[in-house]
């Protein structure tokens, strides 16, 4: 009722479900398949490939009106570590933006992916615990 008027004759809001297989198996449920009924678009997303990821990347960067702002090593290691996920892409690189604007880099590379998402060292971490 708040997304129409006039008995949805007139769409005033259109609402967006997002979310991976499970969404849709939950829509199935008897106490949402009111719910389920209701949503008129369905789009299934698979794994994006590397190349797709990278297509996108580039995209981005230069709608953003800076082509070279990542090497072509680094983009690949992004798009590797993607797992097929636009949203993990742009989430690691909006992190490494942000590290490179404190840095105030010109370029970002492998070198400062590899300092952003280096596994935590368990011996610095047992260092600090047993610091009094």
């Amino acid at each position: 009722m708040l997304a129409a008027t006039q008995f949805d004759s007139r769409t005033l809001l259109s609402v967006v479900l997002a979310g991976d297989a499970r969404l849709t198996d939950k829509l199935r449920r008897d106490e949402l398949l009111p719910l389920g009924s209701r949503i008129r678009m369905r789009l299934a997303m698979e794994y994006a490939r590397s190349e797709d990821l990278n297509g996108c990347l580039s995209h981005l960067l230069e709608s953003a009106g800076n082509p070279t702002l990542m090497s072509d090593a680094l983009k690949s290691t992004l798009c590797d570590h993607a797992a097929g996920n636009y949203r993990a892409l742009t989430t690691m690189a909006g992190q490494l933006l942000a590290v490179a604007a404190e840095r105030n880099l010109a370029q970002l590379d492998e070198k400062l992916y590899f300092e952003v998402f280096a596994p935590p060292d368990p011996r610095k971490r047992r260092a600090a615990a047993t610091r009094p």
